[in-house]
């Protein structure tokens, strides 16, 4: 369905969302206010050029910038040497949002850079030389997916990746990053997305993760990236999704994650803050906004909710004007907030975030809400795995008819535990 009334950021009232600080000045208002302010005008300029306001997606703009970075990257990208598995995702994810097919030879140059990157002991590295790392991991098996040709699924070695998978795995059930890396959420959302999607679950493997994962919930409601820390909306994503790819979810505190993750929309930018007290962030659009239709089916399941095609959690229109209005680099490329640079993270969490927005709730796409011209359709996301459905499927029906691997790794990780235990 396509919505093109007044936006909301132009109505009469919309001043009234503005924040209050109750003449108690911190440095955490002031840069509210300073948000609001560069938002209040950008707004400003666009009405001005648009008399009858209607958001553009910059498709051609964001495809040859994305275009350009599969091939040739600034020295500014020197710092990500360790996240070029990371790289190669959020560009191809994005591709795939806007529909954009990438060319075959493109590709098979991609497969091969990621077999480069894969680990002798298993997993992927942040770059060809480097060590295993969860992160990399989950990144290259979600771009090989998108790709999703023969030759993409074969660089994949389950039974070393199981084995990997094995090695960071700990005795309380949570995963740590890399061999004597820290623990945290996200470990076990990569491990349990990549393990899933290549179908590597084994009765061990995830034995006592559920709980681990369930503890990271705090009073907020939502979860912090450990046991004990403040409510951050990456980590209660990582959390939830772990749960869901486990069958779980039910373990959590539904109603108060959903009151928590609800109110981090904010009401003048109509983007996600990922923490409370903190600044809107775009790429909160999808790691926020994501979270919503795995809560929706999670309280279908458990009764609390009718599972419709127009329930909607969050203010969807308010979400995609943010996006559109406030997050676009008009030379392509999407960004956190105005005034911050572009960059292939924001563009991916952006988009993937405005196909939530666009697709939330709707069923075999007849409850499609899209702020604008046809032409800002994207195509939609699945929100636990963050790339298109029917990847999914595609790479399920692939890694299903191959047997699981067996638990070899479980009997290594033990050991070293052993020997750990003795020195």
């Amino acid at each position: 369905m396509d919505i093109s009334p007044r936006l909301r950021c132009f109505s009469d009232s919309h001043h009234l969302e503005e924040f209050k600080d109750e003449d108690v000045r911190t440095v955490t208002s002031v840069e509210q206010e300073k948000v609001e302010h560069s938002i209040k005008e950008v707004l400003n300029v666009y009405q001005q050029i648009h008399s009858s306001p209607q958001p553009t997606l910059l498709r051609e703009q964001h495809y040859q910038y994305l275009k350009k970075g599969l091939r040739h990257l600034s020295d500014a990208y020197e710092c990500l040497d360790a996240s070029r598995p990371w790289l190669c995702y959020w560009i191809l994810h994005s591709l795939e949002l806007l529909e954009e097919p990438v060319p075959a030879s493109m590709a098979s140059d991609v497969c091969q850079f990621l077999a480069r990157c894969r680990s002798p002991t298993g997993g992927f590295a942040g770059g060809p030389g480097q060590h295993a790392h969860l992160a990399p991991t989950y990144a290259a098996v979600n771009a090989l997916c998108i790709l999703g040709t023969e030759e993409a699924y074969d660089v994949i070695d389950r039974e070393k990746l199981l084995d990997f998978l094995f090695s960071v795995k700990q005795p309380d059930g949570s995963f740590i990053m890399h061999v004597g890396g820290e623990v945290d959420v996200r470990s076990a959302y990569c491990a349990a997305s990549v393990a899933s999607l290549t179908n590597i679950i084994t009765p061990a493997l995830f034995e006592g993760t559920p709980n681990w994962i369930l503890s990271c919930q705090n009073w907020e409601g939502g979860l912090g990236g450990v046991p004990g820390l403040e409510a951050h909306g990456g980590y209660t994503f990582c959390g939830t999704a772990a749960l869901v790819i486990l069958g779980k979810e039910h373990m959590l505190d539904l109603k108060s994650l959903l009151r928590w993750v609800t109110s981090r929309q904010m009401r003048y930018e109509g983007g996600f803050q990922g923490r409370c007290n903190k600044l809107v962030d775009g790429c909160y659009s999808f790691w926020q906004a994501g979270l919503l239709p795995l809560l929706h089916r999670a309280l279908f399941n458990d009764g609390e909710v009718t599972l419709s095609t127009k329930s909607w959690m969050f203010e969807s229109q308010a979400l995609q004007e943010y996006i559109l209005l406030c997050c676009q680099n008009p030379g392509g490329g999407l960004l956190d907030k105005p005034g911050k640079a572009r960059d292939f993270y924001h563009t991916c969490y952006c988009l993937s975030g405005l196909s939530i927005a666009q697709h939330f709730g709707n069923k075999d796409l007849h409850n499609e809400l899209v702020l604008g011209k046809e032409e800002n359709r994207l195509a939609p996301t699945h929100p636990v795995y963050n790339i298109g459905p029917e990847k999914v499927a595609q790479a399920f029906q692939h890694f299903h008819k191959l047997p699981v691997p067996t638990d070899r790794g479980a009997a290594t990780a033990a050991a070293a535990s052993s020997t750990e235990d003795q020195l």
